[in-house]
């Protein structure tokens, strides 16, 4: 741009990017008809990537911070970016040392970064710990015909509803 050419494409990427980091906080607030404060929101998966601490561009940032904005609790878990997520949010949101904990309470709970501890967790423990059986998949990770019935409702990226 500052050489006087344009990279319309390089632009509309970023679009994109930026629209897919809203839609995780979309599909949450649909869940609730819009109305978050109060809510308890679990997230799993703070990091851009699994098997790193970097949040640098991670949708998890922009998560949060629209759960915050609406009201919401945030309760967040993640194997290698606690540190980095502490000094990026503070006392704004609690922090879980294990998995399960970050769902106790919870309405709901958003998979952000596909770690391999949360690809198979013990759905029945997670059920019984939360207030709401209600899962927004970011990731992909579960079958959502399963996910039905072990009575979840579950929502994931670019796949029906159930």
């Amino acid at each position: 741009e500052e050489r006087g050419v344009l990279f319309d494409v390089l632009g509309a990427v970023e679009a994109v990017n930026a629209r897919q980091k809203r839609k995780l906080g979309e599909k949450v607030a649909a869940l609730f008809d819009g109305r978050l404060e109060g809510k308890t929101i679990a997230v799993w998966g703070l990091a851009f990537k699994a098997e790193t601490d970097d949040m640098r561009e991670s949708p998890a940032i922009d998560l949060i911070e629209s759960l915050l904005a609406a009201g919401a609790e945030v309760h967040a878990h993640d194997p290698g970016a606690m540190e980095t997520a502490q000094r990026l949010f503070g006392d704004r949101i609690r922090y879980a040392r294990r998995m399960y904990d970050a769902v106790e309470e919870a309405d709901a709970l958003v998979i952000v970064t596909e770690w391999l501890e949360y690809r198979n967790p013990d759905f029945e423990r997670i059920r019984s710990r939360m207030h709401g059986a209600r899962i927004v998949d970011g990731r992909n990770l579960y079958d959502p015909t399963k996910m039905q019935k072990l009575g979840f409702t579950y929502v994931s990226l670019g796949r029906n509803a159930v």
